[in-house]
């Protein structure tokens, strides 16, 4: 749906606007107070986009009573937007390439020849220490595999010299 800033409103696929009603805030377990702007279409009686339009299928008033209402977290779009910038960008680009040489082996060798699938503790000192211990199992797995092999002391790419 297309978005009009000046009347701050939505305009639904048969041309109706769909206006502000309100700012709902929420506060989140942790402390966070997130605002949601709420927006509702004042008629939406004989739309023929209704059914693919208003979601909800466990609502005890028939679909043909009901009305869209949805809300929107502005500061989240606006992070979400500024978040895909920074990615698409060309250093964003470079260090999401380089991420996934450097680490992304690295989980895929602890999730597939060590089998971890699921932490075992609970709370975030447990899950800490249980991911401290599975990262140092990993160095001992790669130190031991080296020393069989004999290649201690050699790197894998030649240095790079700036």
């Amino acid at each position: 749906m297309p978005y009009d800033e000046i009347s701050d409103s939505y305009l639904c696929a048969k041309g109706k606007k769909i206006t502000k009603d309100g700012i709902r805030r929420v506060k989140s377990r942790t402390g966070y107070v997130s605002e949601k702007t709420l927006y509702s279409c004042k008629d939406c009686a004989g739309c023929m986009y209704k059914a693919e339009c208003i979601k909800g299928r466990n609502s005890k008033s028939p679909l043909e009573e009901r009305s869209k209402h949805f809300e929107v977290a502005k500061a989240f779009q606006a992070k979400r937007i500024e978040s895909l910038k920074r990615i698409v960008s060309e250093k964003g680009q470079l260090l999401r390439m380089n991420r996934s040489i450097q680490s992304e082996g690295a989980f895929g060798e602890v999730k597939w020849n060590m089998e971890f699938r699921r932490f075992l503790c609970r709370g975030t000192e447990n899950v800490l220490a249980e991911s401290i211990l599975l990262g140092l199992a990993h160095n001992v797995n790669k130190l031991h595999s080296k020393i069989q092999n004999g290649h201690c002391g050699e790197y894998l790419h030649p240095l790079k010299v700036a």
